[in-house]
């Protein structure tokens, strides 16, 4: 049965470009490439086997990671700045994200919002939707991470971005890996320092999606399985290459939701790993915290195995429409974190040392367990919350 497929190239056999210094020729790596073609499974190994072939994947449905409903009192600090902002230390650092660009990756933005008022939007929409943010998820996204004061709440961490760059990826049928990958190498391409992502790969859909094309649950569930796989290992390369060119071009940083299908309000057992793209090596990705009176612990839905986490639960920030709501997940957490590492892209960028590796160095050794409740599972929170640069 033909399938999609996504495939990542890099010339082999290409020299690259030759980028000249005072005294010293660096040659950078050639830039990427990511093509999608229908193909029989056979054909995508012959494929594989080409020297400038990084990897090969059929392409999966990717999906909201959809907020979670909860029972949440009003934000104690909202008449001032909410309290994923202050708990990031957002609201005592000197930096503002000013000069950093931030990539948003999800359903899209309102950009008549107030909040991001006098913000340059490059928006592209990947999808066969309609331009605007018919969810509300992107936009709510994007407030918190640099979103302008509204009514005089602060809801974003980095409110000093002047450029972002917005690609709809998500429509109303969810999207897909390739368009994601398409989308990242956009963003990447349009000098994004810091890329947002709470979205992940649909496996159930990519199952279902098999079986209706007339496969037993068996083999649907196998070639998923293996679909599931050949898509981390894709996600994987795709960030070694940015990683690569980090050092030679600019830095891109990827940072995604762990994912939202824990259950340990039913079962403290009931956990559930980090999910793709998250997952992959080279991204960055993202549990959520909630506020409690003996300190921040991690909220029930949050997957295990992230590798930093922050604020995910009863955040504040832009609705469509211009008014703010309210919303749980580990997609309020990613944006909280984006916003950090565009405070952390502006530091290193005043200093002269903005690379890729030490902006992910810096994001991840700003983690602090102060604050959490006794008792923490570093596995619930990886190295812990992130925090701004103080100074």
């Amino acid at each position: 049965m033909a399938q999609k497929y996504v495939i990542v190239r890099s010339p082999a056999d290409a020299p690259g470009s030759t980028t000249r210094s005072r005294s010293t020729a660096v040659a950078t790596p050639p830039p990427m490439t990511i093509e999608v073609e229908d193909m029989q499974p056979r054909r995508a190994i012959e494929v594989e086997r080409k020297r400038e072939v990084v990897s090969i994947a059929p392409v999966m449905p990717m999906k909201l990671i959809a907020p979670v409903p909860m029972s949440v009192g009003a934000d104690p600090l909202a008449d001032a700045a909410t309290w994923g902002v202050k708990a990031v230390g957002a609201v005592r650092s000197p930096f503002s994200g000013n000069g950093a660009v931030v990539a948003v990756l999800d359903t899209g933005i309102d950009p008549a919002h107030p909040a991001f008022a006098g913000i340059q939007l490059e928006r592209k929409n990947f999808t066969d939707a309609s331009d605007d943010d018919e969810h509300g998820h992107g936009t709510h996204c994007a407030g918190t991470i640099f979103g302008q004061a509204v009514n005089g709440t602060r809801i974003g961490v980095a409110p000093g971005v002047k450029k972002a760059l917005i690609g709809k990826v998500l429509g109303g049928n969810g999207g897909g890996s390739d368009v994601v990958l398409q989308a990242i190498q956009w963003a990447v391409g349009g000098g994004a320092n810091v890329v947002s992502m709470s979205l992940g790969i649909d496996f159930p859909g990519f199952v279902a999606y098999l079986m209706a094309q007339g496969l037993p649950a068996e083999l649907a569930t196998s070639i998923a399985l293996e679909g599931y796989r050949s898509n981390v290992l894709l996600f994987e390369r795709v960030a070694s290459l940015i990683r690569a060119q980090n050092a030679f071009v600019q830095a891109s940083l990827l940072v995604a939701a762990a994912g939202n299908e824990s259950q340990r309000n039913v079962n403290p057992d009931f956990e559930i790993s980090v999910s793709p793209p998250a997952v992959a090596d080279g991204i960055v990705s993202v549990a959520a915290l909630g506020p409690g009176p003996n300190g921040f612990t991690v909220a029930p839905f949050s997957n295990v195995g992230a590798r930093v986490s922050g604020p995910g639960v009863g955040v504040l920030s832009a609705a469509p429409g211009g008014g703010l709501a309210t919303m749980s997940g580990t997609s309020m957490a990613t944006p909280h974190v984006a916003g950090v590492a565009a405070l952390w892209a502006e530091k290193l960028q005043i200093q002269g040392q903005l690379n890729g590796q030490l902006l992910a160095d810096r994001l991840v050794g700003s983690t602090t367990t102060a604050g959490l409740k006794a008792g923490f599972d570093p596995s619930d929170i990886g190295a812990g919350i992130v925090q701004a640069p103080k100074s």
